[in-house]
């Protein structure tokens, strides 16, 4: 078969056995996966170019199984706000989504204690400030000049068989004050595209070189800085209580006297004595 009749040829999909159209496989290490198939698949996982036709089967029978945790999940708490981290407090699990439709989208639902970190990453970058000369070519400032943006990002860190990371960003758009980068002239002051004129937060020698400082002290770079915190501390705080709670479980318990019967007992789960079902502890 030549190299055209190769590319036409029709694939069978490795799991479900269905028709593969022509720009729909997703290759796999040892056979391959339909869109339909690679759609169940968790948003949070990365590898299937390396995976199994059986690890992806086993990933696929998690992830039905997981539809039924969304379906028992009851959300107490809420944040973000585009991507959204959900809570179930009374559960001890939460999951991350942007979706509406939770049963349609099936998030992964993951429990406090299978979080290992977390933490806000904020991404700057910067472009030059430029002006057009009088012929219309682009020239750039001496000292050169530059606009700032950043964009905020939650990482998560987590213990799962089939992701180690949940990665999303907080805002929608870049955070840079809607700053110009080309001006009319060599003498043009900046003017954000909101309208009003002004000068860089960042002097140096009488040259305005940057606006960095400018763009960190808005109140939307401090909204999602704030949002970000708020998401980190609230998932190490519920982590660390999670941990705390097993910990507490699996410690041996240590024998008391009971102060009803006088019996030398172990107290139960409920802290009751073993022989009078007196409480022992509380």
């Amino acid at each position: 078969m030549g190299l055209f009749g190769k590319l036409f040829e029709k694939k069978e999909c490795s799991v479900c056995g269905g028709e593969i159209g022509l720009l729909g496989n997703r290759k796999l290490e040892d056979g391959n996966l339909c869109k339909n198939c690679a759609a169940k698949l968790s948003p949070w996982f990365s590898d299937r170019r390396q995976s199994t036709v059986a690890e992806i089967q086993e990933q696929l029978a998690y992830r039905e199984a997981n539809q039924e945790k969304v379906a028992a999940f009851r959300t107490t708490r809420t944040l973000g706000e585009r991507t959204k981290v959900l809570l179930d407090e009374d559960a001890g699990l939460f999951m991350v989504t942007s979706a509406k439709n939770l049963a349609e989208a099936n998030p992964d639902v993951l429990a406090f204690s299978d979080v290992t970190g977390c933490k806000l990453d904020i991404d700057e970058s910067k472009t030059e400030i430029e002006y057009k000369d009088q012929d219309g070519e682009r020239k750039s400032f001496n000292p050169r000049r530059y606009a700032y943006s950043y964009n905020f990002f939650i990482v998560i860190n987590v213990n799962n068989p089939y992701f180690n990371e949940i990665r999303f960003q907080l805002n929608s758009s870049a955070v840079d004050n809607d700053e110009e980068t080309l001006l009319d002239g060599p003498d043009a002051m900046r003017r954000p595209r909101g309208g009003m004129r002004g000068g860089f937060g960042g002097m140096r020698g009488g040259s305005l070189t940057s606006n960095a400082e400018e763009v960190r002290a808005s109140v939307e770079y401090r909204q999602y800085e704030e949002m970000g915190r708020e998401i980190r501390d609230a998932l190490l705080q519920v982590r660390q209580q999670a941990r705390e709670e097993a910990a507490a479980a699996a410690a041996p318990k240590a024998a008391v006297t009971c102060p009803f019967c006088g019996a030398t007992t172990t107290p139960d789960a409920s802290g009751c004595c073993e022989f009078c079902g007196g409480a022992v502890n509380g």
